[in-house]
């Protein structure tokens, strides 16, 4: 059945998970609700994380409405942003608060995750920041690279790259 809905061979599944442990069983295959037990623990999506949004603007408005975080996991637990006339506003249950606050809701809060949603010419700021009150991940929607330590892990994405990979698969 994996294999069906993946278009990978039974073969190859099996290699894959076996580099995993053991588990499943040879001519039966696998329980499912033990097998997804399994690959949520391999995946660290057993677990709930916190994260930190900044940027209330059009996408970061986007992601605090968006419900698909919860149901795997990530729960925006604060926003952070610069504009006076959106600071205290709430966006859904969340209120938006200064950006002068987040280094030290960041570190009592323990967060390791962030995501930025600013223009360009913010995002290297906010990142530093970010990584000054202890986060480790940062999903980053400024059209910029941003420089960081190693430990620190930062994924890019930018819409208009994106979409120019979408054009290549057309062509």
């Amino acid at each position: 059945m994996l294999s069906e809905m993946t278009g990978i061979s039974p073969h190859q599944i099996r290699k894959d998970l076996s580099y995993f442990g053991e588990f499943g069983k040879r001519g039966i295959g696998y329980p499912i609700s033990e097998l997804l037990v399994t690959l949520k623990g391999i995946l660290k999506s057993n677990k709930k994380w916190d994260i930190v949004l900044v940027g209330a603007g059009n996408i970061g408005t986007a992601f605090l409405r968006y419900k698909g975080f919860s149901k795997r996991g990530f729960m925006i637990k604060a926003v952070f942003d610069n504009d006076i006339y959106k600071i205290g506003k709430k966006i859904g249950s969340i209120k938006i608060r200064p950006m002068k606050e987040m280094e030290d809701y960041l570190r009592i809060k323990k967060i390791k995750i962030g995501i930025i949603t600013v223009p360009a010419e913010s995002a290297q700021e906010v990142a530093d920041k970010m990584i000054a009150g202890g986060v480790r991940a940062i999903l980053n929607f400024a059209p910029i690279s941003i420089k960081h330590p190693r430990e620190v892990i930062i994924k890019h994405i930018d819409i208009a790259i994106e979409l120019e990979k979408l054009v290549f698969y057309l062509s």
